[in-house]
């Protein structure tokens, strides 16, 4: 699959941490993609409820499903797993494994995401033969337990500028902000709580995408 920034505008970024129960996943990420959005990035750690080969079976429902609504499909940092089960894309984030190591193992044959929240690592990204780059949290965000401070639209806004790669942002976007995230320049938005959390995902899916109209 040709990577396109068109991918990016409803990004949605999720693993098993981010359900209450197992059997929630997959039925509410199918929801998500029957509602319209335009990537998927499966990103199971933290509180995982899973071992490595229950994650190689979800990954690979994961793969069925994205294929059969037509969804890029990345896999968060484990490109040895995003191979395995041939996901489209692999996103590796600064405190993940080395980008370079990546790029050399998969970057002929797989899409690359790679996060960046300072100048000077958009900068250092500049010079990757990657795809596309993921930068935040653009708000404080409680779905990410590691995730660096917030940096705001202003400091979005700069990265955009700075940036070679279309950016997807992520981090705290909600309903209410994300057409002043939009504003800043940025090819997308990604979300966790915002699309897994949400009460009625076919409404909140359509609202972002509807605002790149």
């Amino acid at each position: 699959m040709k990577f396109k920034p068109e991918m990016l505008q409803v990004y949605l970024i999720a693993g098993t941490q981010d359900v209450a129960a197992l059997e929630q996943f997959l039925p509410i990420v199918e929801a998500a993609f029957r509602a319209g959005v335009t990537a998927f990035q499966l990103r199971d750690k933290g509180k995982s409820q899973l071992n490595q080969n229950q994650k190689l079976v979800l990954a690979r429902q994961c793969r069925q499903l994205t294929s059969q609504y037509a969804i890029p499909f990345f896999i968060d940092d484990d490109y040895q797993l995003a191979d395995q089960v041939e996901a489209d894309g692999v996103h590796v984030g600064q405190k993940d494994r080395q980008i370079e190591e990546v790029i050399y193992a998969v970057g002929h044959k797989m899409m690359i995401g790679y996060s960046c929240n300072t100048e000077a690592e958009i900068l250092q990204a500049n010079h990757l033969n990657i795809d596309y780059v993921g930068s935040g949290p653009v708000f404080p965000t409680k779905s990410k337990a590691d995730a660096d401070p917030a940096i705001g639209l202003d400091g979005l806004h700069q990265l955009v500028i700075k940036s070679n790669y279309p950016i997807v942002a992520v981090g705290g976007i909600t309903e209410n902000n994300a057409q002043n995230v939009i504003e800043t320049g940025v090819a997308g938005i990604s979300g966790i709580s915002l699309i897994m959390q949400s009460e009625h995902i076919a409404a909140t899916v359509s609202e972002i995408a509807g605002m790149y109209r």
